[in-house]
């Protein structure tokens, strides 16, 4: 699966009869700005555009999100927040998986090349074509272990880590 450029993302959705436009082309590019490792809700990604000034509406993110998830541009992840998350969809070598911490959502990628080699043997087996082949592992981190969990801890708690790297995020969105 190739990286998308606004010129590649464009040709796909004329030849399906859509346009490319200023909305799309803006939430791509904050795909394509966004540091690795790092996933994007819808909310989330309306909030980083709002600041930036722009004058999206969250139905068109959602709307947007969903079908560059559903041309293969963005993985779609299910990640312990209870909402969807978005990132893009890197080709091989660059794919990965996800360690997920149910209790404080601090996510851990990992790559596992054995488990992308079985999706395309079991896609190629039946005569599909891939869009994306993901595994999520939910965990406990070693924080939240040793406070207690689950009796312990309030549902909103995070573990330091967790919010190191949400501070990390909102840096790095806000430079960009």
């Amino acid at each position: 699966m190739p990286l998308y450029t606004a010129s590649s993302l464009k040709a796909e959705l004329n030849s399906k009869g859509w346009r490319l436009t200023p909305q799309r082309e803006t939430i791509l590019h904050v795909f394509q700005n966004l540091p690795r490792g790092n996933h994007l809700s819808a909310e989330e990604l309306y909030n980083v555009l709002h600041k930036r000034g722009e004058q999206i509406s969250l139905s068109t993110i959602y709307r947007t999100v969903k079908l560059m998830a559903r041309m293969g541009i963005l993985r779609e992840l299910e990640l312990a927040e209870g909402h969807k998350h978005y990132e893009l969809n890197h080709p091989y070598p660059h794919h990965h998986h996800h360690l997920v911490c149910v209790q404080c959502n601090r996510t851990i990628e990992f790559r596992n090349d054995t488990i992308l080699k079985q999706g395309v043997k079991q896609v190629d087996k039946m005569g599909l074509e891939l869009i994306d082949c993901q595994l999520t592992i939910h965990t406990i981190c070693p924080e939240a272990l040793r406070r207690g969990w689950p009796a312990m801890l309030p549902s909103n708690w995070a573990c330091s880590r967790a919010i190191a790297q949400t501070e990390e995020l909102e840096e790095d969105l806000s430079e960009n």
